[in-house]
């Protein structure tokens, strides 16, 4: 006798079913940098919630290299199972800073992100090698309540300068929507690197302004990453205009454990 389940079964084990499988692939936690935001991950996120990820966003709050990590830590702490932890230029610090102790981060996804080492600033790292233009496209400082500085990318430099290979008027939106970050965070000095004890990826693009692709051979190389990879053609944006190319790293240093 054939047996027929109910229309509300068959919901109930297609829904236990999804469950499953995402408990059975680490979470993706997203970190943006400066000028950025959670959504410049909208279309890797897509992908990997496709792919069957549970995904994080984090806000990052660019207040400070200590305090943006201290924050993201607390995140991590509350989430269970293993974690591949993703950072964006700024946020690639950021991740490198996090006390990976009593967490589940199990593998570094480097986008255009920085990897200090322990000691050295992102103001100091990012003078290793030429090629930045970032600074002759910020926008005069503005002063806070607490008396740090925020900075921007002057808005009509943006598009050039963070996302040449985004269409103009997405790079429009994403100017207008830019996030701060405080000019003192630049200056901090980093603590104990995660890629010290960790496996980690890098990507970035082969035309990045903000951080020369020299600057990042080096980092992966110093870290020892298990691939660097570049993006030819890519501005600093290389999740926005190659969501598939970034996306399938994460899902690799998935199988880092």
């Amino acid at each position: 006798m054939k047996k027929f389940l109910s229309g509300s079964a068959i919901l109930v084990a297609l829904l236990l079913s999804g469950s499953a499988l995402a408990a059975s692939k680490p979470t993706v936690v997203l970190v943006h940098g400066a000028f950025a935001e959670s959504a410049s991950w909208d279309r890797v996120a897509e992908k990997l919630l496709k792919d069957g990820y549970p995904v994080v966003a984090v806000a990052n709050p660019l207040r400070g290299l200590k305090y943006d990590a201290d924050y993201v830590n607390e995140v991590l702490k509350s989430i269970k199972g293993p974690i591949v932890l993703v950072g964006h230029s700024y946020g690639g610090s950021v991740i490198s800073d996090v006390t990976v102790k009593d967490t589940g981060v199990m593998s570094l996804v480097f986008v255009s992100g920085l990897a200090p080492e322990k000691g050295e600033s992102v103001s100091e790292l990012g003078k290793k090698f030429p090629g930045s233009t970032l600074g002759g496209t910020l926008a005069p400082p503005v002063l806070q309540p607490d008396g740090k500085h925020d900075l921007y990318i002057e808005q009509s430099k943006f598009w050039k300068q963070f996302a040449a290979d985004v269409p103009k008027d997405k790079a429009a939106l994403m100017g207008a929507e830019q996030r701060p970050i405080a000019a003192e965070a630049f200056e901090e000095p980093s603590s104990e690197p995660a890629w010290k004890t960790l496996p980690s990826h890098f990507i970035y693009g082969s035309e990045d302004k903000n951080l020369p692709p020299a600057l990042h051979a080096f980092m992966a190389k110093r870290a020892g990453a298990k691939e660097a990879v570049e993006v030819n053609g890519s501005s600093h944006v290389v999740m926005i205009s190659h969501p598939d190319l970034v996306s399938a790293m994460i899902e690799r240093a998935a199988g880092d454990r």
